[in-house]
């Protein structure tokens, strides 16, 4: 069976190569004898986690690739190293806070989760030993081997003398980190459920789980996918069922019930210190908002970006927007403290961002006007408004931690969540 897509003129995607093909063949034979044996349907969550992390076939787990102008999407990592030099200070100035003299001494560590090329590993570890506050351990969790060989090769190139200090894991550390934990475009990634707001008669109203089938040689909705939501009623507060069961009939979006669950498995092991998740989102009364009826996934493939999640299984990225009050609320039950919340543009920016650029110039360089130019093309794409300064947020969540936090000095918007 071959994937089936919409017409070229609607999507303009490349066709893969052969190889491809044969492996999106294999995820879609997994994914059939699943539907099959379900009956006729699965979750869209549970598409979603086979389509991305299916051992050896889903997008995640294997060796295609996924980050940079030669893969399917570019992160702030790979825009510019300034991004992760500025997220070091804030890094910097938690470890250094955590220890009981005031001064850094290596005891903290520093969690990764999602190493994507390693570059934000490599940065930020370069950065931290400038500034003198290395961490005993830098930890990355990440489950594909084939990202794991890309980061340790990336940081093998560029600070070999540090490699020492890096671990990679295939799951959260035990109980008792102290340090901070950075995750930049996890959330986003998570397997994500699907409803449809479902009104009939007399103010009937509910939420409807939409279910994914194979039909007419694809995936696609099932026709029949208006379908009891039992786990999103068992799990979901009953203000927030309440808030969605009142937007309008037929109106579509998904929940994230996997993140929440993250951010508690996460909160066991944290003994003190800071979480930054860094990711685009809205708080939930912008993530709801009636005008938003058709949901928030989004596909990515070669640089295209489309809404069809149908499309070439395992050979494309599947995401959808965090509801970052979602997250705040989870935090808070596992007994977190938000710390902070703000667009990823002002984060950075009283994060030192604007001191570190003029510090990187080098006047001597023979090219030096042409770096300047490139160097704020990627500033402006990290931190405008139209680019990924607004669309990107950072949430912080800690526990055990009582200092400010220098990338919310310019701006705080937990009054939003």
């Amino acid at each position: 069976m071959s994937p089936v897509r919409p017409p070229e003129s609607l999507l303009q995607l490349p066709t893969p190569d052969a190889e491809a093909q044969a492996h999106s063949e294999r995820l879609i034979s997994l994914i059939t004898d699943e539907i099959a044996a379900a009956g006729g349907g699965i979750s869209f969550a549970r598409y979603m986690e086979l389509a991305l992390f299916a051992p050896g076939l889903g997008y995640y787990s294997a060796g295609a690739s996924k980050f940079g102008e030669q893969g399917d999407f570019v992160t702030a990592p790979e825009i510019s190293p300034l991004f992760s030099r500025a997220l070091a200070q804030q890094v910097a100035e938690v470890l250094t806070a955590l220890e009981p003299t005031g001064k850094a001494t290596g005891s903290g560590e520093v969690l990764e989760v999602g190493g994507g090329t390693g570059c934000m590993a490599a940065d930020m570890l370069a950065e931290l030993e400038t500034l003198g506050v290395l961490p005993a351990r830098y930890s990355i969790l990440e489950l594909s081997a084939d990202l794991q060989a890309r980061q340790h090769q990336t940081l093998s190139e560029r600070v070999p003398h540090l490699l020492p200090r890096v671990q990679w894991l295939n799951a959260l550390p035990a109980s008792g980190f102290r340090g901070v934990v950075v995750a930049n475009e996890l959330l986003d990634a998570l397997p994500v459920h699907c409803f449809r707001v479902h009104k009939r008669g007399m103010g009937e109203a509910g939420l409807r789980e939409r279910w994914v089938g194979f039909e007419q040689g694809r995936f696609q909705w099932r026709s029949d996918d208006l379908a009891p939501a039992p786990v999103l009623q068992q799990q979901l507060p009953l203000a927030l069922l309440d808030q969605l069961s009142g937007l309008p009939d037929g109106y579509e979006s998904e929940v994230n019930l996997a993140a929440g669950a993250w951010v508690e498995a996460l909160a066991e092991r944290l003994a003190a210190g800071v979480v930054l998740l860094i990711d685009y989102g809205f708080p939930r009364h912008e993530y709801y908002h009636p005008q938003r009826s058709r949901g928030t996934l989004m596909c990515h493939y070669r640089h295209r970006a489309h809404d069809d999640p149908f499309v070439y299984p395992g050979l494309q990225d599947i995401t959808a927007h965090v509801d970052f009050t979602a997250i705040a609320e989870a935090a808070v039950a596992a007994g977190l403290e938000v710390r902070g919340y703000n667009t990823q543009g002002l984060f950075l920016l009283g994060c030192g961002l604007a001191e570190l650029a003029q510090r990187s110039e080098d006047p001597t360089a023979e090219h030096n006007e042409r770096q300047q130019i490139l160097q704020a093309q990627q500033i402006r794409r990290l931190t405008l408004p139209g680019e990924m300064g607004e669309r990107f947020k950072v949430i912080a969540l800690s526990r055990n931690y009582d200092h400010p936090l220098r990338g919310f000095a310019l701006q705080d918007l937990r009054h939003q969540l």
